[in-house]
């Protein structure tokens, strides 16, 4: 009883004083231990035993696989067969338990095998183990096959596969699952799962119709499905299936959460509608600290700025999301020396950054061009032990790029390379270097990248690739990789690409193929784009397409100064001076003025 009750102490003193100990004492002792987390302890008295059985192993099992010790489970259990003592259907649904998502399919099998050789396969709680245990693995299939055999099912055997069939994106299966589950068995979870299903795959509208037809059978929504749905609704910018969540909500009373609160906040915010988040935000709980942060965050998310800060500057508290949302804010909103100076207030502030505050930071002194200010962030990051994530580490590399030190980007980038997951840090080395005209090295990394299958390469990727084939001349090569981008990666071409290729073009004298890359876009072209084919007609001296260049620069910009410097220039290599004289004298009329140059780059 002592033991039952967490009183080990109590019970230790009784344990040691009792004069006749049976096996019952020792597995009550054991199992006081195991549940207190001392395994030591449980270990020592379960060695000391002078006759286990199937009840005292079985104690051991489930011990230490309620904690994740699988091995230690697994090693139990060895003694326990080595012993004769045969297990019964907990002692294999504990290990089985245990070894979910430890093992590999190889031991899902194995115990799969076991349960069938001791004919313990047809307990449910040992199948729908098993049956987890393949879901876990990825081998749905074989979880398949098990669920059909099952003689036996319950509410929770239905729900894991279920949730195997959503975990795999298979929506089309798990409703099929769904609707054949009876009626009876459908519980809060099932409902849950399947409506969890549509929104990974972004079906908002089936999610919300599932959402719709649990609450007309009774079942009450879980907070965590409320948010779940909202903030999928925000993701989508889903303004009207938002609005009648909304009134769901309301109508179940799950608005008085503040956790939900801050949800819908959001979610107005990223819909664009900054006045009702504003109103939202207003009618709940005011000092709750994520629901002003998501106002916060609405407001820079919408370019209110000024706003933001007004909220910010009347916070009683804040906490690190308070102070990343501002300084991210201003970093890009061309406020940098704002965000760098409140990075400083929140140091002296005693609040530390993290990932997320460090590398709006970093973007901000990128713009600036300040290398002594972002190698002293860099040493802040490094003796502040802050764990360098993709993105800080990408941040990292695009601020040495851009302030002008390569190296110390290639420094960074060969730290961080083996154990990256995604696309980013490989992108700012990558467009880094090719912005620094170091084309070979560029395209040398983009070929490591290729052979990393498991990451996933973006449009940023082929930005940097394809700049660096323009400043190396490397049109056959551009031509590739632009043609990959589709048909290899299913990435769609944007204008900057468009843009790359046509300067590559360009710079090679194929301008006839320039314009007639320009004319087939799915896009409009840019003033760019014009502009960048008008000063290869300058170095080429095409005044035919250099003309009709300007023309449709014109017409986007009519007072573009450098593209009429450009056509008078491309006339006066001509020697037309009467179309420079007229160039000129539009450019007067119109009092158009050349825009002066600029480095931050000191």
């Amino acid at each position: 009883m002592y033991a039952k009750c967490g009183f080990l102490q109590d019970a230790e003193r009784l344990f040691s004083s009792s004069p006749n100990l049976d096996p019952v004492s020792y597995n009550i002792m054991i199992s006081g231990y195991v549940k207190s987390g001392r395994f030591h302890e449980a270990r020592s008295l379960f060695d000391q035993m002078p006759k286990k059985g199937c009840v005292s192993y079985t104690t051991m099992i489930m011990g230490f696989a309620s904690k994740g010790y699988w091995r230690e489970a697994i090693g139990i259990f060895k003694e326990m067969r080595c012993g004769g003592i045969l297990p019964n259907e907990v002692t294999l649904a504990s290990l089985i338990s245990a070894c979910s998502g430890f093992g590999g399919i190889s031991i899902c099998r194995m115990l799969h095998g076991l349960a069938v050789k001791v004919i313990l396969d047809e307990f449910v709680i040992v199948s729908t183990n098993l049956l987890h245990m393949y879901c876990v693995c990825g081998s749905l299939n074989d979880g398949r096959d098990l669920f059909n055999q099952m003689l036996e099912k319950n509410v929770v055997s239905w729900n894991v596969m279920l949730n195997g069939y959503a975990k795999a994106g298979d929506v089309e299966l798990a409703r099929e699952l769904f609707e054949k589950i009876p009626v009876m068995e459908k519980d809060v979870v099932s409902w849950g799962t399947i409506v969890d299903a549509y929104v990974q795959v972004d079906w908002l509208s089936e999610a919300l119709t599932m959402f719709c037809a649990m609450l007309r059978e009774g079942v009450e929504a879980s907070d965590v499905m409320i948010v779940d749905l909202v903030s999928a609704c925000a993701r989508l910018s889903a303004t009207l299936e938002g609005f009648q969540l909304h009134g769901r909500i309301v109508k179940a009373g799950f608005e008085c959460y503040d956790f939900v609160q801050a949800t819908i906040i959001h979610f107005y915010a990223a819909c664009g509608r900054v006045d009702l988040a504003y109103l939202q935000f207003e009618v709940g709980v005011k000092d709750h600290l994520p629901s002003r942060n998501a106002v916060i965050a609405g407001y820079i998310r919408n370019g209110m700025i000024e706003q933001a800060r007004l909220l910010f500057d009347e916070m009683a508290e804040r906490d690190v999301s308070s102070w990343s949302s501002m300084i991210a804010g201003y970093a890009h909103s061309e406020q940098p020396n704002i965000a760098l100076e409140l990075f400083h207030e929140m140091i002296v502030c005693g609040m530390q950054p993290n990932q997320i505050t460090l590398a709006s930071v970093f973007s901000a002194i990128a713009s600036l061009g300040m290398l002594n200010e972002g190698r002293w962030a860099h040493e802040y990051v490094q003796n502040n032990c802050i764990p360098l994530n993709d993105n800080l580490s990408a941040a990292i590399i695009d601020m040495y790029a851009k302030c002008g030190s390569i190296n110390a980007a290639l420094e960074v980038f060969c730290q961080i390379r083996e154990r990256a997951s995604t696309v980013s840090p490989w992108n700012a080395m990558i467009c880094g270097l090719a912005m620094h005209g170091h084309a070979n090295l560029s395209l040398e990394i983009y070929s490591y990248l290729e052979r990393r299958h498991h990451i996933k390469q973006n449009s940023v990727t082929f930005i940097g690739v394809l700049t660096a084939c323009c400043h190396a001349g490397l049109v056959e090569l551009g031509e590739k990789y632009f043609k990959r981008m589709k048909n290899v990666y299913n990435i769609d071409p944007g204008i900057k690409h468009y843009g790359c290729m046509v300067d590559l073009l360009g710079r090679a004298g194929r301008l006839e193929e320039a314009e007639k890359m320009i004319m087939s876009m799915p896009m409009k072209a840019d003033v760019v784009i014009w502009g960048t084919l008008l000063a290869a007609c300058r170095t080429h001296g095409n005044v035919d397409i250099g003309e009709r260049a300007s023309e449709n620069l014109a017409k986007l910009e009519p007072c573009h100064g450098g593209g009429k410097i450009l056509l008078s220039n491309l006339y006066a290599d001509a020697g037309r001076w009467e179309d420079v004289f007229s160039v000129r004298r539009a450019m007067q009329n119109q009092r158009v003025k050349k825009s002066p140059g600029y480095s931050g780059v000191v």
